[in-house]
C-alpha cells in the first residue's frame, strides 16, 4: 500500500517527495542530467536519482489521480503523462514547429556524435532548420519565438546557456526529454503535413503564375 511505503520515508525524504510531486505536475519531464555553462560540466540531477530511487511509490501516487510516470534509463527522462485531456497542455503552432525542429536537429546531432550526448543548436539555426523544410515561410516575429522558447524550456525541452532567447545566436542545450514530448508516428506525420502544406503551396504558385501570365 502506498500509505505504508510512504511512512517508512524519513522527514526529508518525505520533503522531496512533496516537492519532487509538484515539479513533475508543473514540467512533466525530468532529465538525469545538470549542467553547470560556467564551468561546462554535466553533473547527475540528484532530483531524477531520488524519483528514480522511489519510483514505485510516485507511480503509486500518480496513479490514484489519472496519471502515468513512465522512466527512460537509456536517455535518462522520467515524464509524466495524464490520461485526461483536461490535463495537457496545448501548443500553439509555432511553438509545435519549434518542437519539430529540435527534434529533427537533436537526431541529426546525435548520429554525429560519438561520446557526449549533449545537443547544442541557437535559436538562428532553429529557424532556419525549420524554413529549409518548408515547415516556416520566413523568421517568426521575435516575441512570438521568446514565448514559444520559454515554454519549452518550462518543459525541460530546452536549457538555455545564455543571451535573450530571441537573438540568432543565444545557445541553447536540447534536452533528451525531446524525445518523448510527441511519439514517432506523430512526429511522422508533421513531417508529412509539412511536406504536403509545401507541395499545395508550389502548386498554388504555379497556377497563380499562369493565370497572370494569360491575363
Amino acid at each position: 500500500m502506498f500509505e505504508e511505503k510512504y511512512e517508512k520515508l524519513g522527514m526529508m525524504d518525505k520533503e522531496n517527495f512533496r516537492k519532487m510531486v509538484n515539479w513533475l505536475l508543473g514540467h512533466s519531464f525530468l532529465n538525469s542530467s545538470i549542467y553547470d555553462f560556467t564551468d561546462n560540466i554535466r553533473r547527475s540531477n540528484p532530483d531524477y536519482l531520488f524519483v528514480e530511487r522511489n519510483f514505485e511509490l510516485f507511480s503509486e501516487y500518480f496513479a490514484y489521480a489519472g496519471f502515468h510516470l513512465v522512466k527512460d534509463s537509456n536517455y535518462g527522462v522520467i515524464a509524466l503523462a495524464s490520461e485526461y485531456d483536461a490535463n495537457h497542455v496545448h501548443f500553439d503552432k509555432l511553438t509545435t514547429l519549434l518542437v519539430y525542429g529540435l527534434r529533427l536537429i537533436y537526431e541529426e546531432e546525435r548520429e554525429k556524435l560519438s561520446l557526449s550526448r549533449d545537443v547544442f543548436t541557437t535559436t538562428g539555426d532553429l529557424v532556419h532548420k525549420l524554413i529549409s523544410v518548408d515547415a516556416l515561410p520566413k523568421k517568426p516575429a521575435n516575441m512570438q519565438i521568446r514565448n514559444s522558447l520559454r515554454t519549452l524550456a518550462r518543459f525541460q525541452m530546452i536549457l538555455k546557456v545564455d543571451g535573450v532567447w530571441e537573438n540568432a545566436g543565444t545557445r541553447y542545450l536540447i534536452l533528451p526529454s525531446i524525445l518523448f514530448i510527441v511519439s514517432n508516428e506523430r512526429i511522422g506525420n508533421m513531417h508529412k503535413l509539412i511536406e504536403s502544406d509545401a507541395q499545395a503551396e508550389e502548386t498554388a504558385g504555379v497556377e497563380n503564375a499562369e493565370l497572370e501570365d494569360g491575363e
